[in-house]
């Protein structure tokens, strides 16, 4: 439709739906309009949406007027495109201003409290003082020192609703110890970012894979809590693949993560291949390497430049012969990762200041027992000592340790029973021990006792080491001979590296590449 009014122009179109309902009612027969128009425009249904605009001229009514009281109304703009917003707004200039001033005080809080700022910036933290000294004071509750909080100062980006609650009762949830939360989050305080069904339950599912118990789960945690930050198919999977390679068995795979979960962050090109085939170089079979692996997998913690290296040069330089190193390794895998040099010197002017021995004689000692680096000066002394109340003299003592030296790991109370009976009962001569000082080692009743019996019925005259050094089939054998072999007579050697290699059921089938890898 469209309207024109005397006075007014008034330009309209619409469309009507239901003619019967008054659209727009005006009572404004005093105002001149110098504008007003009013395009409207159709929508959905029946709605009418309406934009003008309209300017009223200045105008004075008389005082005579009834209806109008006398005023003075000046123009005004209605909907002019541009007009102002009812709400004021801060400028961009001004939301910065205020941040940086929010910022400053809960930098010049941590301050207050020791706590260095120069990491956090670009850092979200709290906008005020409140909130960040609820997150200082929650990690306090946790036993975390300013010191530890500057060692990570992000943590403080961590809201304690979000992200610090949900993790620590998952850690719970899954049995990791309220008494070791503490140094859990020192050693690695980034868990307090992790998404408990993105970064956590994944790694646990994972450990769980690898044959550690669930009970055993939040002790493997709480022993390398950094596992939590690892990626599933990165370095834990290569490290785990290499030792099924060279031979550990995968039944003991478990165990060996459970003892020692370090295994897990390993670089395989980096630290246990290099590992292994050093030990392989001094003659260590690599399936015995792998057998060592599974008793005492913490070696593979052992520093290969660091640590192992310098000790194998230290046996040497006292003396232990390089065809020995082998054997000395795998009878004490941990000679090669202790502080060894200075355990080398003592005991050695230990060991010289009792028995008088030759620099070669201690080499001796530590080829047979590697032990002796760590035998206690107490033990040794009461050892020796005892020995001597046997009537033995300095020479046959010292022959006896340097041939034997498992001597002074024994019992003191077996020895002296053995050798009340040696010199009662079966009488033999002394020399007879220091020729086989493993007399001590055997057990008098299940052992020494029946078989010297039997060749006494007999009539048999033997040395010891033909009476004792078999087992007790082959003792049935020897009785049956019409002569001895000498060679049966030697003592057998302490320490045979094939008992590290027998076969398993469960030998790995691995198909992993064992080549340098830059993981």
């Amino acid at each position: 439709m469209s309207i024109i009014n005397q006075g007014m122009n008034f330009r309209g179109c619409t469309h009507i739906a239901k003619p019967a309902i008054l659209l727009v009612q005006l009572d404004l027969p005093i105002l001149r309009f110098h504008k007003f128009g009013i395009p409207c425009v159709f929508q959905k249904g029946s709605r009418v949406k309406f934009r003008f605009q309209c300017s009223i001229a200045e105008r004075t009514y008389s005082s005579s007027s009834k209806r109008y009281p006398s005023e003075t109304i000046k123009k005004v703009e209605v909907g002019s495109g541009s007009g102002s917003s009812l709400y004021a707004r801060p400028s961009l200039a001004e939301m910065k201003k205020q941040k940086l001033e929010n910022r400053a005080r809960v930098y010049e809080f941590l301050r207050g409290i020791g706590i260095v700022t120069d990491e956090l910036d670009g850092l979200e933290l709290p906008v005020t003082v409140d909130v960040m000294k609820e997150r200082v004071d929650f990690l306090h509750k946790l036993g975390l020192t300013i010191e530890d909080i500057n060692n990570y100062p992000l943590v403080l980006g961590c809201s304690v609703k979000k992200n610090m609650i949900p993790v620590l009762d998952y850690l719970g949830k899954i049995g990791v110890r309220k008494s070791c939360i503490t140094e859990f989050l020192r050693r690695y305080p980034q868990v307090l970012h992790s998404s408990v069904v993105v970064d956590l339950q994944p790694v646990v599912k994972y450990l769980q894979g690898m044959d550690i118990k669930l009970a055993d789960v939040p002790r493997v945690l709480e022993k390398y809590p950094e596992l939590l930050g690892f990626k599933l198919e990165g370095t834990m999977s290569t490290s785990v693949a290499y030792l099924i390679g060279i031979g550990v068995g995968r039944r003991e795979l478990g165990g060996v993560l459970t003892r020692y979960p370090d295994i897990l962050g390993m670089r395989v090109g980096r630290t246990i291949k290099p590992f292994v085939e050093y030990l392989e170089g001094l003659g260590i079979p690599r399936l015995a390497v792998a057998r060592l692996v599974e008793k005492k997998p913490h070696i593979l913690g052992f520093g290969l430049n660091e640590r192992v290296k310098p000790n194998v040069g230290y046996l040497v330089d006292f003396h232990v012969r390089e065809k020995s190193l082998a054997s000395v390794i795998a009878q004490y895998p941990e000679i090669i990762g202790i502080d060894l040099k200075s355990k080398l010197s003592s005991q050695q002017n230990l060991f010289n200041s009792v028995l008088d021995l030759l620099q070669e004689e201690f080499g001796q000692i530590i080829e047979r027992m590697p032990q002796a680096v760590s035998i206690n000066k107490t033990a040794f002394v009461k050892h020796v000592d005892f020995l001597k109340r046997c009537k033995l003299s300095l020479e046959q003592v010292k022959k006896m340790v340097v041939g034997y030296p498992q001597l002074l790991a024994l019992n003191l109370d077996i020895m002296k029973l053995n050798f009340d009976y040696f010199q009662s009962e079966m009488g033999r001569h002394l020399d007879e021990l220091v020729d086989f000082p493993a007399f001590f080692t055997y057990g008098l009743e299940s052992t020494i006792k029946p078989r010297d019996q039997v060749v006494v019925k007999k009539g048999l005259k033997c040395s010891l080491s033909w009476l004792l050094n078999c087992s007790d089939e082959k003792f049935k054998q020897r009785l049956s001979y019409e002569s001895f072999d000498l060679d049966e007579m030697e003592p057998e050697p302490t320490f045979d590296m094939n008992s590290l290699m027998e076969s398993r059921t469960d030998e790995s089938d691995s198909d992993f590449d064992d080549s340098d890898d830059d993981q």
